[in-house]
Parts: structure tokens; sequence; C-alpha cells
């Protein structure tokens, strides 16, 4: 026992580090559900939260839809009654922690949207009971643990720090990584109190495999979160920035960045592509460019990597128009055939893609497109349902441009290679064959 902690904080701890307690996970995503299943390996008991019916219904009968989660893995721990998922969130009153990983999305003002967040705390606070551990993980601004999800918890009447624990721990998923997941990717952890900081630090070392990392308070652990995917946002698009300048100046933007990755110290190679995706890097960053006017700060390089970025998608349907040009054919019309819809390589996640965005603008300009992802069976674009296709060599030889958008290992270059006459290849999927094919590009 510590002598930091109060009789209340000392029991729960107790019931922490001999695995007795039971662990709420609220958001069963990309997020939750990796979350439930290391608490769950760890040796707690799992509830897990969540408004989607369909959800809790498959996780029950011990169907995974993550790729970040083993599916025997989760089968095992719901045949053993150690995760069982609910939409009843009046089962609240029986976890002694509780982790939040909603989404916090924008809305269309570009401004955060804490609705999840907040609807969450509100089922939490109609069953917070003393010695009860709440971890927010959703990625937010600085000061929403503060000042968003601690006055509705303590509208109950309970004090935060004495009779219930409140931290901020941002999530750290990289769906698709080989290397880095949930059970061993350092933890950064920030409480109310140092009481807080201390079960919640306890909870997270006795069940990740990564360093636990403690700073002083929420909302430096909401600002480190920020600061990550910033980082990569804004570099991003330096790189993005490079390949437009570069591709006017006939020069290849990706031999540029091998050469200065050549650099043993002072440089990171970012590399450019069709635009950003996924949850976490075209989003986060506005949180914060939306917290700094409250401090009557602009956020201009932040704002201005932004434009850089979500101007890709049109650099891509501009440069794909004048491609065909070359080879005496006009964008609308043309037979395109698009590689790739997800965000990124290997993995089946669309939001925030910029491939949507691509297939817009080339919908827009009359284009016949078809789109071929081995992982996505359908999404939505243009305001209609989209069925991908599975890639035949009719589709490869009848197309007058094939445009890759994802790199998924699952294609075989080679082949589409010789099938095709026309290449643009905007992720450097075909770097080690393309200088062999007459008809292949690259961003």
């Amino acid at each position: 026992m510590s002598e930091t902690l109060n009789k209340i904080g000392n029991e729960l701890m107790d019931k922490i580090m001999a695995k007795e307690a039971t662990i709420g996970v609220v958001g069963l995503g990309y997020v939750g559900l990796p979350l439930a299943v290391e608490k769950a390996k760890a040796g707690y008991k799992v509830i897990g939260f969540d408004v989607q019916a369909s959800r809790t219904d498959m996780v029950n009968s011990g169907i995974n839809y993550i790729g970040d989660v083993v599916d025997e893995e989760l089968k095992e721990l719901v045949n053993e009654g150690k995760i069982f998922a609910t939409t009843d969130y009046s089962h609240i009153k029986e976890v002694d922690a509780v982790a939040i990983c909603v989404p916090t999305p924008l809305d269309i003002y570009q401004q955060p949207d804490t609705s999840y967040v907040e609807s969450s705390g509100k089922e939490i606070a109609k069953h917070l009971h003393p010695g009860m551990l709440v971890v927010l993980e959703s990625t937010t601004y600085p000061g929403t643990t503060e000042e968003v999800l601690k006055p509705i918890l303590e509208e109950t009447g309970l004090r935060c720090g004495e009779d219930f624990f409140l931290a901020y721990s941002p999530e750290r998923v990289d769906p698709g990584n080989k290397h880095y997941n949930t059970k061993n990717t350092p933890k950064v952890i920030g409480g109310i109190t140092k009481a807080c900081t201390q079960i919640a630090s306890s909870l997270y070392r006795n069940v990740l495999e990564g360093d636990v990392h403690e700073v002083s308070s929420p909302a430096v652990a909401e600002m480190e979160k920020i600061l990550e995917n910033t980082f990569r946002h804004i570099n991003i698009a330096l790189a993005n920035e490079m390949a437009i300048l570069c591709d006017r100046m006939g020069i290849d933007v990706w031999e540029v960045i091998d050469a200065a990755a050549t650099k043993p110290y002072g440089f990171m190679a970012f590399y450019p592509g069709p635009g950003l995706g996924g949850h976490c890097i075209p989003i986060d960053p506005f949180y914060l460019t939306w917290k700094a006017r409250e401090y009557n700060y602009h956020t201009r390089l932040i704002e201005l990597a932004g434009e850089i970025n979500n101007s890709m998608p049109e650099f891509v349907v501009s440069r794909s128009m004048e491609l065909l040009n070359k080879n005496k054919k006009a964008l609308n019309g043309a037979k395109v055939l698009i590689l790739g819809v997800a965000y990124k390589k290997d993995i089946d996640d669309v939001r925030e893609s910029p491939a949507l965005k691509v297939i817009e603008g080339l919908n827009e300009a009359g284009a016949d497109w078809t789109v071929v992802d081995p992982y996505v069976k359908a999404f939505r674009s243009c305001d209609m349902s989209v069925e991908t296709r599975k890639l035949t060599d009719q589709l490869l030889e009848e197309a007058d441009l094939v445009l890759i958008l994802t790199d998924h290992s699952d294609f075989d270059y080679n082949h589409i290679a010789k099938k095709t006459e026309l290449i643009f290849d905007t992720r450097n999927a075909m770097k080690e064959i393309g200088s062999q094919h007459k008809g292949y590009y690259r961003l």
C-alpha cells in the first residue's frame, strides 16, 4: 500500500495488483477491443461496452472484427468467461476501473466533437461508485479530462482523487503495424492527482509490456498525443510539397528523400502520398488549432500543413489527367483502375482515406473508375455504396491508367507491370521494378 493513497485508493490498488479488479472498456473499436483483450489476457475480468449491438454480439460469439486482435485469443477469452460485451451500461456498477475509448471526430466546422466522451461520462456517472478508476483514452484537446469529463463525474457528489480516480492515457494504436501493438507500445499517463496517476499506472503496468511514463497532469498527456500526430502531419506536408515541386522540376522526390536519409543525424525520412488518412493524423492537429483560439493564438504552421495535405488528392487527379494526355487520352471516359482504397497498406480501414477524395475527383472529371482492394469489400463514395472488384488480367489490360493509392502487400506488382501500359504510383510501391516499365510514373 502507498502513503499517498487514502483507504479507498489503497483498497482499489490492492484489487488491481491482485488482479481481482473487474475492468470495463467503453467503445469496442480499433482502440477499445485490443485493449479489452490485453486486459483479459493479463488476468482481469473485462466487460466491454458499445452502443452497437452488432459489435457486442460478435464479441460474445467470439467473432473478431479488428485486425490487431488475434481471432483465436478473443474466442478463447470469451469461452473462459474473461470477456463479456454489452450495450447495457448499468453493468458499469460492476467494474472497478473503466477505460473510455470512443471516437472524438471533428464537426462540419472543423471543431472537436466531444459528444461521445460526454455521453460516455454521463453513463458512467449514473453508476459511479467509491473506489473506481476512470481513464480517458480518446485523443482530444488539452483540458478535456479536467474541463469536460471531471465535472460530469463529480455531479454525483463523489470527489475526484478521494472517492474516485481519474486519469488520461492517450491511445497509440497503429493499425497494421507488425512490430508495435497495444501490448508493447509505451504508455503515457497523467492523473488529476498523484493518487490518480499512481493507480492508473499500476493498472497499465500490470497489463502491458511497454514502459509506462507518468506525467504531471492530464493536460500534459493530452498535449503530447497532439504533438505526436502534429509532428507527423507537418513533416508529411513537407514531403508532399517537395513532391509537387520536384514534379515540376523533373526531379525524382523519392530518390531525393533516400539520399537525405543517408545522413545519420538531423534528418528523419517522411514520404509523400495521395493525402492523409486514418482517424488520427488528419484530425488531431485541428483539436489544437481550435483550443489555441481560446488563448488568442493562431497555429499557422499546422493549418498550412493541413492545406497542403488536403490538396494532395486534387494533385493526384490533375497528374493522372496529364499522364493520360501524354498517351493522347482524356480523363473523361478513361478507364481508371484504382488499386487500394484503405488509408494505409494491409488494413481494411477507410476512415478519412485520401483515396475517397481522389475517387470523387475522378468521378467529377467523368472517369470510368473501378476499385480493387483485397482488404475492403465495400465502401461509400460519391453518395453511393461501392463494391470493390477482384483484380483480374482483364481489368489490368483494359485500364487506360492503373492508379496505385494503397500499397497493399497482396498486390503482385511484377504481374501488374506486365499487364499494364500506364501506371501512376502514389506510394512508391513499384520502386524496384518501375524503372523497367516505360509507362511507369510515381508521385
